[in-house]
């Protein structure tokens, strides 16, 4: 029977854990709703504070294209090129504009933190810590400069210490998905190798099993088929000889019985090599 040949199977994907766009890290739904949450608390703490109260129409006015933009960015899952230069501008603006409005509600500079969330969803490398390093600048700075120096330099250390955690979270854990897909694409191609092996080791035994019966069969027809010939031959003469030739017919018959010892012989050798 013919070996069947080994056919080559198609390697599988690792699992993903970047965005549409090349490269860039994509946040799972826990994250998303964490940062949708933290948006909605803080509108509402500023919103409740009693120090916003004397502008919170203009409050008002800031938060809701801030929120709008912070939602269609995660509907889409990050920018890219200069829409996600351009969002973070805006972004970064309407922040500023409402601290403007009271130095005193220091707690609208934790609008940054979503921002610098979706900047890890936008860039890569040195655009992402840029603007990262941006955001700290204007949080730390805006405060330095509205409130007095070290009492807004303090106010702004938490901020600034989640602006840059929030990314670097982001990344890490996009480092590990990464890390774990590779594994699973591993895992999976050693599985595949594996299965090729085992069909490579069967396909090999069984090519040894028809070279096997090839050689017996060429044995067989090279030394006992060839003598069991000689045997009907050397019988036929005996026969022939028996009245004519008795001595001569005798010699045969004795020729005739060792050579079917041989035969003999030769065929138990065969019959042994052809067990398992």
């Amino acid at each position: 029977m013919p070996a069947t040949p080994i056919t080559n199977e198609e390697p599988l994907d690792a699992e993903r854990s970047t965005s549409p766009q090349t490269g860039l890290p994509r946040a799972g739904r826990i994250a998303h709703l964490a940062i949708t949450l933290l948006v909605l608390a803080q509108v509402v703490r500023t919103l409740t504070d009693d120090d916003a109260q004397a502008h919170l129409l203009l409050y008002g006015a800031l938060m809701i294209p801030y929120v709008l933009l912070i939602g269609w960015v995660q509907w889409r899952g990050g920018l890219s090129g200069w829409r996600a230069h351009a969002y973070l501008a805006v972004q970064s603006s309407l922040i500023l504009l409402m601290l403007s409005l009271n130095p005193e509600v220091d707690s609208v500079t934790a609008f940054f933190v979503p921002v610098s969330f979706q900047v890890a969803l936008c860039f890569t490398g040195r655009p992402l810590w840029s603007w990262v390093g941006l955001m700290v600048l204007l949080t730390g700075g805006s405060l330095v400069a509205l409130r007095e120096p070290l009492e807004g330099l303090a106010l702004a250390m938490s901020p600034m210490a989640a602006i840059v955690a929030v990314p670097a979270l982001v990344l890490a854990n996009h480092q590990i998905e990464t890390e774990r897909g590779r594994s699973l694409l591993l895992l999976a191609e050693l599985e595949q190798k594996g299965r090729l092996l085992q069909q490579h080791a069967g396909q090999v035994e069984e090519l040894a099993a028809i070279e096997e019966r090839h050689r017996l069969a060429r044995s067989l027809h090279d030394t006992a088929s060839q003598l069991i010939f000689s045997i009907v031959l050397t019988a036929r003469s005996a026969q022939l000889l028996l009245k004519e030739d008795p001595r001569r017919s005798r010699e045969q018959l004795l020729h005739l019985q060792e050579m079917s010892g041989t035969a003999l012989a030769q065929l138990r050798s065969l019959i042994s090599q052809m067990r398992p």
